[in-house]
């Protein structure tokens, strides 16, 4: 079903139910109350603490204050998170999203706030089966590693140094499953992205998925995000499918220093 269909398909029902109003919107009944358009204040602090003990995280630009898509991820094995985008990095892959995971009670029980570090394109089977996980190794391995000569053209060699702190590699150990598991199988789902109130303009992409964690010299956690990202459809367009890995750098936020209006 493409993405105009699906939510046509949606106003039809609700219309049936009779509960379709005109200005029913496709982003109601978001954690945090956001809604795309909705200002985010969020406190720094974290942010700069982070980097101040060599996190790779990006600060917010002056721009990026107004929630500009959300999405919901569904993954196997039961989970379900939100992402409201900041900066959709469709282009660059320099997304900023804020990641929202709720307990069963409907409660924000983790946010994260996440800023695009690279975006990798498997061009052969071998690399698409290490990202997927269809190999047995590659995604879900139990630790993975950032080189230095990685990051060299993308940081500073003041930020290299903040960063590395001397080494040639920073190590990050999988944040799910048995901690003894060689390999465990990366999450797989679908994300889907709304780019407007109605619902008209947006993505769908299934994904493979694997969180990364490492602890920095203050006591912070930095969370490295891998995505396969495998897109099925833009703005309903089954024509525009591609392929791209995302390597996203995340830090926890309080919710109270979180404010969306």
């Amino acid at each position: 079903m493409a993405w105009n269909d699906m939510f046509s398909y949606v106003r039809t029902m609700a219309a049936k139910r009779g509960v379709l109003q005109e200005d029913a919107r496709a982003d109601d009944g978001l954690p945090l109350g956001a809604r795309i358009g909705s200002l985010v204040q969020m406190q720094q602090s974290p942010i700069i603490r982070a980097q101040g003990g060599g996190s790779l995280i990006a600060m917010p630009a002056e721009g990026d204050t107004r929630v500009l898509a959300v999405s919901q991820l569904r993954l196997e094995p039961k989970t379900e998170l939100y992402r409201l985008y900041l900066a959709t990095g469709d282009e660059d892959g320099k997304e900023k999203f804020l990641q929202v995971f709720c307990g069963t009670d409907g409660a924000v029980a983790e946010i994260l706030y996440c800023t695009g570090l690279a975006r990798v394109i498997p061009e052969t089977s071998e690399d698409q089966d290490a990202y997927t996980g269809a190999a047995g190794y590659g995604l879900g391995d139990a630790s993975y590693t950032l080189w230095r000569e990685q990051l060299a053209d993308m940081l500073s060699d003041a930020e290299l140094a903040a960063v590395f702190d001397g080494a040639d590699r920073i190590d990050y150990a999988r944040d799910a499953g048995a901690s003894d598991a060689a390999f465990v199988p990366p999450f797989r789902g679908q994300e889907i992205r709304i780019d407007d109130a109605q619902g008209k303009h947006g993505l769908r992409q299934q994904l493979y998925f694997m969180p990364y964690v490492r602890q920095l010299p203050g006591g912070e956690r930095e969370y490295l995000l891998i995505t396969t990202e495998i897109i099925d459809s833009v703005d309903g367009d089954v024509a525009r499918r591609g392929i791209h890995v995302d390597f996203v750098i995340g830090i926890p936020m309080e919710t109270e220093r979180v404010v969306i209006q």
